[in-house]
């Protein structure tokens, strides 16, 4: 129907250029759904747009553009709000067609194909493989798996990608400390991981030698030396002592919190088209030729014995390091080779998911791309906030480092699946989010996850009872409950169209919870088996398209439509 009402302002529009108002009209004419539904079912803003170069008011033009709509049998009614809306009020014949429509696409309502033929390669979680997901983790997990759901819904063909980090010092720090556990010393570096998963890796050693790792090392923190020369060291005594045993515990760590993480992320319902390892770009030599083909170009300079990227040449705000003085490449480096792969192959849009804490990080990516000679606009970056575990009313600790943290598979394992994927994606990405476990497991109205699959199990309620079939005449859908929810229907195409290509998940999520609110007013203010046969055929099929667009929406979201609760 949008599309309908764009075709018709066009024409009226056109109408104004040939008397010489206008001299000409805008290619994309905006059509929104009326928040309000006394002001009708859809709204245009286009008079106030188009007034200052008309000459005209916008109430003025807006009259002068109704006055050339025409007769429409699809439009019951055109409003003029000020200070210029145009608001159009649509037949209920072509407001009742939107549920053959539902019924006959059934699964494939509300998919489109703008995408269609483009390429997206999208990234996101890539935690370091140092310790398992945890909370923090599993809200860019949902954000991203319900973002791919939504582009490949509107036609794109989306890949997923995890970065994995296997490479660099925190991977060694990960070695040594499991190193650490397998010894048993009571000593413990401030900044080695302590969790009790590293326990469980040291478990797996076996035959390697025992030795006084903290011969030479320097005093850490406590004792007034330096922490960070204080592990650098732990971990060089472990790599001369122990030669190829050392490569063994260091796979043994990565291998082994890399399958669990693997496995939590299955179970959550969030799949990878591709592993993409760190050590890789180390091991093709693509990080060191990435670096030399910057100095080539002119764009690093040496200072104090390092490699530095003259990022602030693209706007970042300082220069920064590639190279350390000892010769070891830095993550940076290893990111600029990572995303010059990127770009050779051949995606027409490239989005990374990262953490709000990286937005620091997006000027000098930007700026290593084009350098590299790519277009720095054909990547996007979005940006994931912080997660607070609410318990009780009361924030629940949390410390990777220290080990105490709430794993992702544990928050699943209490609050379901479902609950999880709706509560992290219920508000936008870039806010701050307060998920309140008591809350997620509620079996209450207050629970929009509960509010929603309520809507689907009544409907799979009432349905299981109908007997008998009857020709519906739907036209006979006329009281305030059902036009509501036949409006709120028809707005899902476009809901789930502004959720994909906005990234926006919670737009979709929201639109739900406003289905279900008005299914179950409806519920509650109508008799669905009755007397009236034709009567009850007509409810019954309102409800059936109900039904499949909660169905469709909520697996969009990465959810279960459930028949019984």
């Amino acid at each position: 129907m949008k599309e309908q009402l764009q075709k018709i302002l066009k024409q009226a529009l056109n109408s104004l250029v040939n008397e010489g108002v206008l001299e000409s009209i805008p290619e994309n004419i905006r059509i929104d759904h009326s928040k309000d539904k006394t002001q009708g079912d859809f709204a245009s803003n286009i008079a106030m747009v188009l007034a200052k170069r008309a000459g005209l008011i916008p109430k003025v033009l807006a009259q002068r553009i109704v006055d050339n709509l025409g007769n429409n049998t699809q439009i019951d009614k055109v409003q003029i709000v000020a200070p210029g809306f145009i608001n159009f009020f649509i037949s209920q014949g072509e407001n009742i067609q939107i549920i053959e429509q539902i019924i006959n696409q059934a699964e494939h309502y509300g998919k489109a194909d703008i995408g269609k033929g483009q390429r997206i390669l999208l990234e996101f979680v890539s935690a370091n493989p140092t310790g398992p997901l945890h909370v923090g983790h599993g809200r860019g997990a949902a954000y991203g798996a319900t973002v791919a759901n939504l582009l490949r819904g509107i036609g794109f063909e989306v890949d997923c990608e995890y970065y994995v980090n296997d490479a660099g010092r925190q991977m060694d720090i990960l070695a040594t400390s499991v190193y650490l556990r397998y010894v048993e010393t009571e000593q413990f570096p401030d900044n080695g991981y302590k969790g009790d998963y590293i326990f469980d890796i040291a478990k797996k050693i076996s035959g390697v030698k025992k030795f006084n790792i903290f011969d030479g090392v320097c005093k850490d923190e406590k004792n007034g030396g330096n922490k960070e020369k204080h592990i650098d060291d732990l971990i060089a005594n472990c790599k001369s002592q122990l030669g190829h045993d050392y490569k063994k515990i260091f796979d043994l760590a990565i291998n082994h919190i890399l399958s669990g993480i693997k496995i939590d992320l299955a179970e959550f319902g969030v799949e990878y088209q591709q592993w993409f390892s760190e050590q890789s770009l180390v091991d093709s030599g693509l990080s060191e030729k990435t670096v030399k083909k910057l100095q080539d170009s002119g764009y690093i300079y040496e200072k104090e014995g390092a490699l530095w990227f003259k990022t602030t040449d693209f706007g970042d705000d300082l220069d920064r390091v590639v190279v350390r003085d000892n010769g070891m490449h830095t993550y940076f480096a290893s990111d600029i080779a990572y995303h010059l792969e990127k770009f050779e192959w051949g995606y027409d849009k490239i989005i990374n998911i990262w953490g709000a804490d990286h937005h620091g990080y997006i000027a000098r990516v930007k700026a290593s791309i084009k350098a590299l000679g790519h277009n720095p606009d054909k990547l996007e970056i979005l940006l994931v906030q912080f997660v607070n575990l609410i318990r009780k009313g009361e924030k629940v600790s949390m410390s990777t480092r220290s080990g105490s943290f709430i794993t992702l598979e544990k928050l699943c394992k209490e609050v379901s699946n479902d609950a999880a994927r709706f509560f992290y994606i219920f508000r936008k990405s870039e806010q701050h989010m307060d998920f309140d476990l008591d809350l997620a497991k509620s079996k209450s109205n207050e629970n929009p996850v509960f509010y929603i699959q309520y809507a689907h199990v009544r409907i799979c309620s009432v349905l299981g009872k109908a007997q008998g079939s009857q020709m519906p005449d739907l036209a006979l859908l006329n009281n305030e409950y059902e036009q509501t929810l036949i409006k709120q229907l028809s707005r899902y195409a476009d809901t789930v169209k502004n959720a994909a290509i906005n990234y926006e998940p919670h737009v979709l999520a929201y639109y739900l919870r406003d289905l279900a609110g008005d299914f179950h007013s409806y519920y509650n203010n109508s008799e669905f088996l009755i007397e009236d046969k034709i009567l009850q055929a007509s409810r019954l099929k309102l409800v059936i398209a109900t039904k499949q667009i909660l169905r469709n929406g909520l697996g969009l979201l990465g959810m279960s439509a459930p028949d019984k609760m």
